[in-house]
């Protein structure tokens, strides 16, 4: 039997990580790189991409871009291809949450929301599947929610675009996996990140989320190290179109 452990070796591997400036998709991207992949991190603020490139070293690359805007999608492209070669992975965990009430939903803050968290991953994945296709081998990570099965309070959006998320993962894998692409979402629980800032500046408000998972804590920033790690290498090759949930059990109850 070979060694198990090179089931997660990403040596010679490049991958695409969006939203790669903080929270998540910066550990991603860490994390990636740290198991041997070459790392193009993508997000729209070039101090903090500086920093992600600094502790990444020579084997992270940066782009200043938003995944969201459509007409870029062809230059994108060829800029995540340009440092490392064509993507073999791609991890979108670029997001947005307006936590408008369903009262109060704006059209600029629905399509804003929609555009970012359910039509990117879509098409940036769409283009670079190609060059995945010619080698035979892909990966592809969504990042799902809590609300792609739960409804929130001020979460009618971002719900209605991680539900989508979901759908949107098997799709993908039913559309590429037979090209040996893997197609799978991550749908993590409470983590404390820029996007759940508001959840965690509220004490009693976390210790609710916290005691409604079966471990009576909320996510920290490595726990999402293995699940990554997993989904992006040869150890779930005959794993796609699942959301794997990284809630502490919170789906559980």
């Amino acid at each position: 039997m070979n060694d198990p452990r090179a089931l997660f070796d990403l040596t010679g591997r490049v991958a695409c990580v969006t939203g790669a400036s903080s929270g998540l998709g910066r550990r991603a991207a860490i994390v990636l790189a740290s198991a041997g992949a070459c790392v193009v991190g993508v997000a729209r603020r070039p101090e903090a991409l500086a920093e992600l490139q600094a502790e990444g070293g020579d084997s992270v690359a940066t782009v200043v871009a938003d995944v969201a805007d459509r007409s870029r999608m062809a230059s994108l492209t060829e800029e995540v291809s340009a440092s490392f070669g064509a993507p073999d992975i791609i991890v979108h965990a670029a997001g947005i949450n307006t936590r408008e009430m369903a009262d109060n939903v704006t059209a600029e803050g629905w399509d804003k929301t929609l555009e970012l968290n359910l039509s990117a991953p879509f098409f940036l994945s769409q283009a670079l599947v190609p060059a995945m296709k010619a080698r035979g081998w892909g990966r592809i990570v969504n990042f799902a929610s809590l609300q792609t099965t739960r409804a929130f309070p001020g979460g009618i959006a971002y719900g209605a675009s991680k539900a989508g998320v979901g759908q949107l993962t098997r799709a993908m894998a039913e559309a590429w996996s037979a090209d040996g692409i893997t197609a799978n979402a991550i749908g993590p629980g409470f983590f404390p990140t820029e996007l759940t800032q508001a959840v965690f500046d509220d004490t009693d408000r976390a210790t609710r989320n916290a005691a409604q998972t079966c471990m009576n804590r909320n996510g920290q920033m490595e726990d999402i190290d293995g699940p990554i790690l997993f989904l992006c290498s040869r150890a779930s090759n005959y794993v796609t179109g699942q959301v794997l949930m990284v809630d502490g059990g919170f789906t559980a109850k």
